[in-house]
């Protein structure tokens, strides 16, 4: 089974990446807007208690993390996402590092880790030159904490839905 490891942000947070997805985001209906920690990757079943005890351990050493975004922006040339970007924080980037570790590492990921939540992808050149430089001249100041990570897995449609939650900073 395929599974991954995101923040998800505050619903007010969410409505306006969703204010983007909808038109721009084709896997808008998949996946609520997030931070993706730890890219997709595979557990069978015998796995999933032994993960779930680490994440558990990982959340109760870790504290909550504050999410700042100030401005939109994109992987291009690499590919025509769209993102709003997270400014990188030492507890964030802790916590990524963590997951990205111990029995849960799959080897090297595929891309550096850039904080963000996805607003478009799978753009044409010019949609996405013409969204992203409308984006760039729109002011963005949002702070929030984040108190907790999710375990989601993915369903036989596509679509990702939650396995289980961890709170950070709490010793379960």
């Amino acid at each position: 089974m395929k599974f991954g490891i995101v923040l998800f942000p505050s619903k007010k947070l969410q409505d306006l990446a969703n204010s983007y997805r909808k038109r721009y985001d084709p896997h808008y209906a998949l996946i609520p807007p997030h931070l993706t920690l730890k890219a997709p990757f595979e557990l069978n079943e015998e796995q999933i208690p032994a993960v779930s005890a680490l994440l558990r351990d990982i959340a109760g050493r870790t504290k909550p993390v504050s999410l700042n975004i100030a401005k939109f922006s994109s992987f291009s040339p690499v590919n025509n996402a769209i993102y709003l970007k997270v400014q990188a924080t030492e507890e964030l980037d802790q916590l990524q590092t963590a997951l990205n570790q111990n029995d849960l590492s799959t080897g090297e990921p595929e891309y550096a880790f850039v904080p963000h939540i996805t607003i478009g992808q799978k753009l044409s050149d010019d949609e996405h030159s013409d969204v992203l430089g409308q984006l760039r001249m729109t002011s963005i100041d949002h702070e929030e904490v984040i108190d907790r990570f999710h375990l989601l897995y993915q369903l036989e449609n596509g679509s990702w839905t939650v396995y289980e939650t961890f709170h950070l900073g709490r010793e379960e």
